[in-house]
């Protein structure tokens, strides 16, 4: 099989660039050619703000791009990732054109939410779900916190909707959760268009053996993620456990300053993807704090590979993949005091957590191996229209 994969990368590498890398190598290494059109967001420095905004609702250059290289080779679908901002969706009716059915791998809300977190002001918004114009975030400068941005986002929501992009112009879109097909589904996407596959990990990091005695946050340190009821849960246990927090983000001198007032907390910084899965192998626990509607949860499943359970915020698509008390326990999202409970509550009874173990490392082997995401994919991509090429 022969697949164009197209991605719009980010400029601080995350989960969805992550995951999209992995998904490449996986099709190759199971003998599929896959051809790469990626963009970067490195680039928009150099573009204009009215640029900016052309490419965004339309972009000329990436619908001949494409264009050009389904003319020049026969492939048999294309996958997109990501295509905001520098892409746009005009590279599906390129593929339209030419015959090639076209899967969307939804990893964020962006068709949705102009900051495609549903987040705003601390808390979880919904506020432009169901709007066939997505004016609350423009009135709120959602995107970038910046109005004329937001704008342009909005406007780019809106024109595919009115073309019907959304629902005529992609074969299947791929959600990582049932939760958020759901959410895609309120939002007026075609239900009967919408899979499931979730992210997995791969190769397999191995089991670790949870003996380090500290809790483990891993993630970005962003308010959504729930940094600020992470650390004023460790404030409210009476026996606090050490806390080791890795990541960096823009608040970054927050969990500085808590680490520095706070002998149980240590902050690690960005530490290497090998030295990640020591630390969460050794972990007791991973906590997954997260204040909006995660799309997947990445860490947690890595967590599950090294056989370590999770805490997580009861919210969203994380709230789906922790099984309580089975692979962790999940708390009311955003409270502190509920977290301190649950952190205690899992320290009680050594045996519990030992079984926790066992069972997130069985839970990893039946969902999130290599072997069975590309079960899932392929029959996916046989879920897809033949055509015949133009």
């Amino acid at each position: 099989m022969q697949i164009l994969s197209v991605h719009n990368a980010y400029q601080i590498r995350g989960g969805e660039d992550e995951s999209r890398a992995a998904e490449e190598r996986l099709l190759r290494e199971n003998g599929h050619e896959v051809d790469v059109y990626e963009e970067n967001n490195d680039r928009v420095a150099k573009l204009s703000s009215a640029q900016l905004a052309i490419k965004t609702i339309w972009s000329k250059e990436a619908y001949q791009t494409v264009e050009q290289r389904l003319t020049q080779s026969a492939y048999d679908l294309i996958h997109v990732q990501n295509f905001f901002p520098l892409i746009s969706p005009s590279i599906y009716y390129a593929a339209k054109a030419a015959g090639v059915p076209v899967v969307q791998t939804l990893r964020n809300y962006r068709l949705l939410c102009p900051n495609a977190l549903f987040f705003r002001d601390g808390k979880v918004c919904e506020d432009c779900l169901g709007k066939f114009v997505p004016y609350p975030g423009v009135l709120h400068s959602c995107y970038r916190e910046n109005r004329a941005a937001s704008g342009v986002t909005a406007a780019m929501i809106t024109t595919h909707r009115l073309l019907g992009t959304w629902t005529k112009a992609v074969d299947l879109y791929i959600t990582l959760t049932e939760f958020a097909r759901q959410k895609f589904i309120e939002g007026g996407l075609p239900g009967e268009k919408i899979v499931v596959k979730p992210n997995f990990v791969h190769p397999d990091p191995g089991i670790g053996s949870g003996s380090g005695g500290y809790a483990l946050y891993v993630g970005r340190l962003s308010v959504e993620k729930g940094l600020d009821t992470l650390l004023a849960a460790w404030e409210h246990l009476n026996a606090p456990i050490p806390l080791k927090i890795i990541g960096d983000g823009p608040l970054a001198d927050q969990v500085a300053a808590a680490a520095a007032r706070m002998p149980k907390v240590e902050w690690l910084g960005r530490r290497p993807m090998s030295e990640v899965y020591d630390l969460m192998g050794e972990a007791m626990f991973l906590i997954f704090p997260s204040k909006w509607y995660e799309t997947f949860g990445r860490v947690a499943v890595e967590a599950f590979a090294k056989g370590t359970p999770v805490i997580a915020a009861n919210i969203g698509a994380i709230a789906e993949l922790v099984d309580q008390p089975r692979t962790g326990l999940l708390f009311q999202a955003g409270n502190a005091q509920d977290l301190a409970a649950k952190v205690e509550a899992i320290l009680l009874d050594p045996k519990v957590l030992f079984e926790m173990r066992q069972s997130a490392r069985s839970e990893y082997e039946a969902k999130y191996t290599a072997a069975e995401n590309y079960r899932r994919l392929m029959q996916i991509y046989a879920m897809l229209p033949t055509y015949v090429q133009a």
